[in-house]
């Protein structure tokens, strides 16, 4: 099991550069988890995609569809407090620290491309590249 941050999501159900990649990190580990925020930051990408002329409104609600029956039964929520002291610690989001809070609770990793969460947590984040080795 990994703890896929909101990007990876994307770009695994959104063709583009990174999408191989995410595939990839799919192969690997099928079993992604994330916290309950990850359904308003992608849906958030994906409306800025419809609204960039990147994707269509149904391409859009057949990506959140994919992303909802990946992630099923793997939705976490997370206490304030862990979630507030490691940002206040990190200098980072508290939606960001949300993915990490989580990989911690899990003993996994936090499968991400954020080059503040990877600076802040080496031992807790890892990108994409560095997890398919």
């Amino acid at each position: 099991m990994i703890v896929a941050d909101a990007n990876l999501t994307v770009y695994l159900f959104v063709t583009g550069a990174r999408t191989a990649e995410a595939e990839a990190v799919l192969r690997r580990d099928p079993r992604w988890a994330a916290p309950l925020l990850w359904r308003s930051e992608v849906r958030n990408a994906l409306i800025g995609l419809v609204r960039g002329g990147t994707l269509s409104i149904d391409e859009a609600l057949s990506v959140i569809a994919n992303a909802e029956r990946l992630l099923a039964g793997c939705e976490f929520a997370l206490p304030s407090s862990r979630v507030l002291l490691l940002a206040q610690q990190s200098g980072c989001s508290a939606y960001d620290c949300e993915y990490v809070a989580l990989a911690e609770d899990l003993g996994v990793p936090l499968v991400t491309t954020d080059r503040a969460l990877l600076r802040a947590f080496p031992d807790r984040a890892i990108a994409p590249r560095v997890f398919l080795g």
